[in-house]
């Protein structure tokens, strides 16, 4: 008897703690509807790899409003990353699925060819990319993906579409050290972000996904090509 008392007392003990948990994320993102987030978890955790390598890199970033943010800026963000943004609740399952079909499809092949990793695509929107970069790791484990969830339905909830927009452009990595839309125009055009034309919004954009890689490549004619269609679809983009 007394081992399932024990037994039952550390699962409520674990119920209490993944409770306290939701509840300390959920203020977290309450005090952001009036205070902007200084950095998140990914930004502090690149910050302290480039801390601890030689290449002397410091951690380039400067909060911009959402109305001095180009709407060109806004509009190539949604059409490349999550063209029903202002629309679903913080979820698109349709994609989410396809991504999962293709990365399934990607795994068996990879092991087929043995020495080539499997190329993973992602199904996250916008509110879900926030969600894992403030508050989690890099990790893919069904732990972290359910917490994702959760913290994708709380952000949708307290914050609206504007604010997790706003947000995302001021911490999104765009480049070694280089975090949210004002630094990522001064790194790449040498001016603000608020002076960005349309085909340079375009071409930051096309880098989301690999930035880093794409830091490296700047005339990469994959850059080039994604970048006329983005420039093309932006007027379709519906903003928050």
């Amino acid at each position: 008897m007394k081992r399932w008392q024990l037994l039952w007392q550390w699962l409520g003990f674990l119920v209490l703690a993944a409770l306290a948990l939701q509840i300390f994320f959920a203020g977290r993102i309450a005090l952001m509807v009036v205070l902007d987030p200084q950095s998140t978890s990914f930004q502090r955790s690149e910050a302290w790899r480039l801390a601890q390598g030689d290449k002397g890199l410091a951690w380039r970033q400067q909060w911009v409003p959402y109305a001095q943010l180009p709407d060109s800026l806004k509009r190539a963000v949604i059409v490349s990353e999550d063209d029903i943004f202002v629309q679903h609740h913080g979820v698109q399952w349709d994609a989410l699925e396809k991504a999962w079909q293709r990365n399934a499809r990607a795994e068996a092949q990879a092991q087929v060819r043995q020495n080539r990793p499997a190329k993973i695509v992602g199904g996250s929107t916008i509110t879900q990319q926030l969600a894992k970069n403030l508050f989690l790791s890099g990790e893919r484990t069904l732990w972290r993906k359910s917490q994702e969830f959760l913290l994708t339905l709380m952000l949708e909830a307290l914050l609206d579409k504007r604010r997790i927009l706003e947000i995302y452009l001021n911490h999104v990595e765009w480049g070694e050290g280089v975090f949210g839309a004002e630094a990522a125009a001064q790194h790449y055009f040498r001016k603000p972000a608020s002076q960005l034309q349309a085909w340079e919004a375009a071409r930051l954009v096309v880098m989301l996904p690999r930035p880093k890689y794409f830091e490296r490549l700047p005339n990469s004619a994959y850059l080039q090509s994604r970048s006329e269609v983005i420039l093309a679809r932006m007027p379709q983009a519906r903003l928050p």
